[in-house]
C-alpha cells in the first residue's frame, strides 16, 4: 500500500486530504508542522517498503519550519524525495520570486492536468502539459 505524508497546520485540510487518500487505498501519515514532518521523513527509509513515504503533500506556510525550508533541507538530504512532493498554499502563486519553490518546483505554481497520486509518487509526472485532443466536428 502506498503511503502519503500530509504536512499542514490546518486540521481541516489534513482531514480532507486524509479522507481522500484513504478512499484511494493509501496509508496516511500526518504532521502539523514542518519540524514534525521533517522528523517523520528522516525516519522513513526509501529502501524499506514498510517505512517508505511515497508522496508528500506539504503546505508552504507552516509553523516552526516552513515548507520552503523543508524543501531546501530535503533537496540536500534526499533529492529523490523532492520529486515526490506536492506543495499547497492559499497564497497567490503569480509573481513568485525567481528562485522560490513556487517558481521552481514542478508541483507547486503551475497546475497541470490531473494526475493520480500514484503517478506523482512514482516521479513520472510529465513536466509539460498533455495535449488535449479535440473531437472532430460534425457537419
Amino acid at each position: 500500500m502506498p503511503r502519503v505524508l500530509i504536512i499542514d497546520d490546518e486540521p481541516g485540510i489534513r482531514f480532507a486530504l486524509q479522507r481522500w487518500f484513504t478512499r484511494q487505498g493509501w496509508g496516511v501519515l500526518e504532521a502539523q508542522d514542518g519540524e514534525d514532518g521533517l522528523a517523520m521523513l528522516r525516519s522513513a527509509a526509501d529502501h524499506d517498503d514498510t517505512a517508505r513515504i511515497d508522496l508528500v503533500v506539504c503546505d508552504l506556510h507552516l509553523p516552526r519550519l516552513s515548507g520552503e525550508a523543508l524543501y531546501a533541507i530535503l533537496r540536500d538530504e534526499r533529492p529523490s524525495l523532492v520529486e515526490r512532493m506536492i506543495f499547497s498554499t492559499g497564497d497567490a502563486v503569480t509573481g513568485a520570486p525567481p528562485r522560490s519553490v513556487l517558481a521552481t518546483h514542478p508541483h507547486a505554481a503551475h497546475p497541470r492536468r490531473p494526475d493520480s497520486p500514484a503517478r506523482l509518487s512514482a516521479g513520472r509526472v510529465s513536466r509539460e502539459p498533455r495535449a488535449h485532443k479535440t473531437p472532430p466536428r460534425r457537419r
